[in-house]
Order: structure tokens, then C-alpha cells, then sequence
């Protein structure tokens, strides 16, 4: 017999009024949940791929603390956030996920925000959702791109695959 899961609640967008490209994932991992970190899974690309587009600006050492992360990658123009606010998933697989509800973007206040990044397919999949709500937020419509996700699961493109098509997105902005 199936229980019905807890839903589980994801976590705060890391935005600033300087957000030039808001990356969205799907919903954090369990590890990411855990720690209340985005991609804290140490086989998660994401840090990875972000440290190798600024090579010249090093990313603070996980040690350091999540804090001095987020300030990072805020000072490099991005932001963060998932397009799941809460659901029921067993696991970190995106393909486990139920009872989703999505975010609010209507009421981000990004000023700068000229493109959204979706790291995977599945937050890709609510593309037209999210850019809906930023232009009912009063946003214009925004370049949306679908980028390779950073995930350990998807093996299916390497790191310097995955790497060129993210640079490619941030240069395409001024950021890289």
C-alpha cells in the first residue's frame, strides 16, 4: 500500500536588485534540501561550471561557507532559483516529482533581469509559465534558454560540453 508523501518545500530565490540572468532549476536535491543550499551535491556541475566561465574571479572555497557562494555568483550578474516551490518526490530525480506547485515569479522585483536560464528540461518545461508571470509582474518578454543540466543524472553530455553551452548563454548577456 502507497502512503501519500509530505510535501516538501523548496528554498528562497538568491536574487539581487543586479540579477542580469536568473538561472531556475527544478527543485533542490536531498542533499541540496539538507544543507538548504543550492546544488550542494559535490557531483552536482553547477559550482564547477561557474568557476570554470570566471576563471579570473575564484569561487570561494564550499568551507567558506554558502554565504560567501551566493555573494559570488550575485556579483557575477546571476541569480537563482527553482521553478518548484514545494512537491512529493522520494529521491532527487526530477522524473520522481509530484504534486508540484509552482513558484511565484510574479513577484520578483529584478530591475536588470535580461534572460532567464533553465538548468535542465524540466524546469524548462514551465518556460512559458514563468515568463507569463514575470510580464503580469510587469517584466518584458526576456530571451529563455534552455541550457544542459549541471546534475550528476545527466551524463549524457560532458563537463566541457556542458560548460561551453552555459559560457555561451553568459556571454550572449555581457556577463562571461
Amino acid at each position: 500500500m502507497k502512503t501519500k508523501q509530505d510535501a516538501l518545500t523548496g528554498l528562497d530565490p538568491v536574487v539581487s536588485q543586479q540579477t542580469a540572468v536568473l538561472i531556475l532549476g527544478s527543485f533542490p536535491g536531498v542533499r541540496s534540501l539538507e544543507a538548504q543550499q543550492y546544488y550542494a551535491h559535490p557531483q552536482n556541475h553547477f559550482w564547477k561550471i561557474l568557476q570554470a566561465v570566471w576563471p579570473q574571479h575564484p569561487l570561494p572555497p564550499a568551507a567558506d561557507g554558502y554565504a560567501a557562494r551566493t555573494q559570488w555568483l550575485l556579483d557575477r550578474g546571476l541569480g537563482v532559483w527553482d521553478v518548484y516551490a514545494a512537491c512529493a518526490r522520494e529521491g532527487s530525480l526530477d522524473s520522481a516529482i509530484r504534486d508540484a506547485v509552482v513558484n511565484d515569479f510574479g513577484g520578483l522585483k529584478l530591475p536588470k533581469l535580461a534572460a532567464i536560464v533553465h538548468n535542465g528540461a524540466e524546469s524548462y518545461r514551465h518556460s512559458q509559465h514563468v515568463v507569463a508571470a514575470l510580464a503580469a509582474g510587469g517584466v518584458a518578454t526576456l530571451p529563455v534558454y534552455k541550457l544542459p543540466s549541471t546534475s550528476p543524472a545527466n551524463a549524457s553530455w560532458s563537463f566541457e560540453r556542458k560548460l561551453n553551452a552555459w559560457r555561451d548563454v553568459f556571454a550572449r548577456h555581457g556577463l562571461a
